[in-house]
């Protein structure tokens, strides 16, 4: 497994200086979490600190905010509207029209030192969010989990410091994965029928220099793109690893990228606030396009009331 440090000519990984780009949103804490809403032509996101879903026309300039009554990590816009939202008690669903929260799963109840962190919708509709540890020194007691449609609610990996940098291949048999503090990106073979993993490969170890992983995406030639948010930059790696390009940004700290625009040819990255340097959402032209973002497939109320009346039954027995 290469050191990513090393020089350019032994790698032959391509560098790219980006000296302008289009700066949509400012002042922020800490944005994460961009999507790209098709429907809309509009980018979502989420300011964990401040805590809101965000959604912005990139175009006009037009922009709301839903407030959230605590930290929100990340979310996913559902079929047929509203979105489920990773706060710091529990997962959500929540009704835009009426600012409506109500309860869904409580991943990890027992672990008071995490917070929900990176979510998204795998491609036949599940909402996979991991956790974070916040204890001093950090500790390998964070997890990923797996929110079915009606509820119900699976740790998938355990015994890690920070989930982050979930994607999906195009044809979705594959899941990217990274554990930020870890500094390691992984890849799991995936069934979308089951929602299962097998598998795993660690394909890269990223030091603070190369970029710490934190949120990921897949281009449509089948290259994962992580944010190195310690260094500033995009790092974009082949399927087995292989770092081939690092495009280092006018931000300092970017914490999540996703592709967007009609064709799918433009890259959006939140970056998060530094010292001086304020939160913001920043875009530029791509070389290549990337791949649409997925949604929640919510199951019927009767499906998820079965499920309530379940948890009640076991809490009573």
């Amino acid at each position: 497994m290469p050191r990513f440090s090393d020089p350019a000519d032994d790698l032959g990984v391509a560098y790219t200086h980006l000296e302008t780009c289009e700066t949509h949103l400012r002042g922020l804490t800490a944005p994460e979490s961009p999507f790209w809403d098709a429907e809309t032509s509009c980018i979502w996101l989420v300011d964990m600190f401040d805590p809101a879903l965000i959604r912005t026309d990139p175009q006009t300039g037009e922009t709301d905010r839903w407030r959230m009554p605590e930290d929100i990590g990340s979310f996913a816009l559902c079929e047929g509207g509203g979105a489920i939202v990773a706060l710091r008690s529990g997962v959500y669903l929540f009704d835009l029209a009426t600012g409506t929260l109500t309860l869904f799963a409580t991943p990890e109840p027992e672990r008071a030192g995490n917070r929900l962190n990176d979510g998204k919708a795998s491609p036949e509709g599940r909402f996979w969010v991991g956790s974070m540890n916040l204890s001093d020194p950090r500790r390998p007691d964070a997890a990923l989990y797996r929110i079915d449609p009606d509820g119900h609610c699976t740790r998938m990996i355990d015994g890690l410091y920070t989930s982050n940098g979930l994607a999906w291949s195009a044809d979705g048999r594959r899941m990217f994965h990274s554990d930020s503090r870890g500094q390691l990106l992984q890849v799991f073979d995936y069934d979308p029928v089951e929602g299962s993993l097998s598998n795993n490969h660690i394909i890269a170890r990223l030091s603070e220099t190369d970029g710490r992983p934190d949120g990921g995406t897949v281009d449509s030639q089948g290259y994962y793109w992580s944010a190195g948010a310690s260094a500033g930059c995009l790092n974009r790696f082949s399927a087995t690893g292989d770092l081939v390009e690092k495009i280092n940004l006018p931000v300092s700290s970017p914490s999540m990228i996703c592709f967007g625009g009609k064709s799918m040819d433009r890259i959006f990255v939140t970056s998060l606030a530094r010292g001086s340097e304020d939160g913001r959402l920043i875009s530029f032209p791509a070389k290549i396009a990337g791949l649409h973002g997925h949604r929640f497939r919510l199951a019927p109320i009767e499906d998820r009331e079965d499920l309530l009346f379940r948890r009640l039954a076991e809490r009573k027995a």
